[in-house]
């Protein structure tokens, strides 16, 4: 991280790890990973075909590391913890938006600019819909998790019911 960092190239860091993370997060390339039969050059063979596109020489001599230490399969952890550290040091702070229906533009930026009044930072929203919720929405910010669907609002009326 400090090495991209000090070099301006967290983004370009941030966009190769995603890559190289769910290239290494296949079900096959996964195999590959625990078969002793794939040899560390195959292995990277492997990475490099599933790019698409050319790495940078800091990232394929990464991936060469992390291949020589049989540590290739951290890589999807890798790019979470660099994400992690990537936002903290640009202020930014992800915001995990389950909503019962698809979010439409202007209710989605409202909701972003309410999320980033109330947590004094720029917030960057990850958006999944998901029926079950019935309604509203569900929103999880680090550890605080805003509870705003109907199907919280019953399980709260219950949970008060079977007290009474």
């Amino acid at each position: 991280f400090s090495s991209a960092d000090a070099g301006g190239k967290l983004q370009e860091w941030s966009q190769a790890l995603q890559r190289l993370a769910m290239i290494v997060s296949d079900p096959d390339m996964h195999n590959a990973i625990g078969d002793p039969k794939v040899g560390p050059d195959q292995l990277y063979g492997l990475v490099g075909a599933g790019t698409g596109e050319a790495l940078s020489a800091d990232a394929q001599s990464f991936v060469r590391v992390l291949i020589e230490n049989d540590r290739l399969s951290v890589l999807p952890e890798i790019a979470t913890l660099f994400e992690s550290l990537k936002n903290e040091r640009e202020g930014v702070i992800e915001a995990q938006i389950e909503s019962a229906f698809p979010v439409d533009d202007a209710a989605l930026a409202q909701l972003v600019a309410d999320l980033e009044q109330r947590f004094k930072r720029k917030v960057r929203p990850q958006v999944t819909v998901d029926r079950a919720l019935i309604g509203g929405a569900l929103i999880t910010v680090g550890d605080e998790v805003i509870d705003g669907t109907v199907r919280g609002r019953l399980a709260s009326m219950a949970s008060a019911l079977r007290t009474e």
